[in-house]
C-alpha cells in the first residue's frame, strides 16, 4: 500500500484559495491544467494518492501573479497563506520542489509526484501555447514532431525554460521524447471535456 498524503484541504477549497490570489483567467486555467496533468501521471504511479498529486497541481504557482517580480521566492510566498488555510507541510514541500531550481534553499525533487510536476509544469504551457496556435486550437491533433520544433524555437514562448524542461526528464531518467509524448496524452486525456487550450491569451 501506498503511503496516504494529506494536503489538509478539499479540491474546492484549494481552488478558492487560487481564486483568491489569482484574478487573471489564465493563472487560473494554469493550475488546472497543471492540476489534471497531475492527476493523470498519479493514476498510473500513485493511484491512492490523486487527490493530493491534483491540489499540489492546482496550487503550485498560488503566488505566482501577486509575486512575479520576485522569482527567488516564489512558492515562499505560497507557504504561508497555504498553511493559513490548513494545508500540509507535505503539501507544501511538494509544491515548493518545483521552484528548487530558481531558489536552492528549496528542497530539490525527490519523490516520483515532485518530479514529475518539475517536468510537466513548464511543458503543459509550451504546449498549450502551441497549440492556440494551431488552426484547430485543440490538443487532440498536436504529437511530438510539432512539439519538438515549437521547443527549438527558443523565440517561441521564450518565458519557458527549456533547460527545466531537460532538466526534468533527467530526473525521470526518461528521454525527452517520452516526457513530450506523456505529457501531450495526459493533457488530452482531459481536453475532450474541457479543452482548456482555446484562449488566445494563452499565446502569450
Amino acid at each position: 500500500m501506498a503511503e496516504k498524503l494529506s494536503a489538509g484541504m478539499t479540491r474546492e477549497e484549494a481552488f478558492a484559495l487560487l481564486t483568491e490570489h489569482n484574478k487573471d483567467a489564465f493563472h487560473i486555467e494554469h493550475g488546472e491544467t497543471v492540476e489534471q496533468t497531475m492527476r493523470y501521471f498519479a493514476r498510473e504511479f500513485d493511484p491512492e494518492n490523486e487527490e493530493f498529486w491534483g491540489v499540489v497541481g492546482l496550487l503550485h504557482d498560488l503566488d505566482w501573479e501577486e509575486h512575479a517580480d520576485d522569482p527567488d521566492n516564489h512558492t515562499i510566498y505560497a507557504a504561508k497563506d497555504i498553511e493559513a488555510a490548513g494545508g500540509t507541510p507535505e503539501l507544501i514541500r511538494a509544491i515548493q520542489s518545483h521552484t528548487s531550481d530558481w531558489n536552492t534553499s528549496l528542497p530539490a525533487p525527490e519523490h516520483q509526484m515532485e518530479k514529475i510536476l518539475f517536468a510537466t509544469e513548464e511543458l503543459t504551457g509550451l504546449i498549450g501555447a502551441a497549440v492556440v496556435m494551431r488552426p484547430s486550437k485543440s490538443v487532440m491533433d498536436f504529437n511530438v514532431k510539432s512539439l519538438k520544433k515549437k521547443f527549438k524555437d527558443k523565440r517561441f514562448a521564450a518565458g519557458v525554460s527549456r533547460d527545466v524542461i531537460r532538466s526534468g526528464a533527467e530526473k525521470l531518467g526518461w528521454e525527452l521524447d517520452e516526457l513530450f509524448a506523456r505529457t501531450i496524452e495526459a493533457m488530452q486525456s482531459f481536453a475532450p471535456d474541457r479543452d482548456t487550450f482555446g484562449k488566445d491569451d494563452a499565446a502569450e
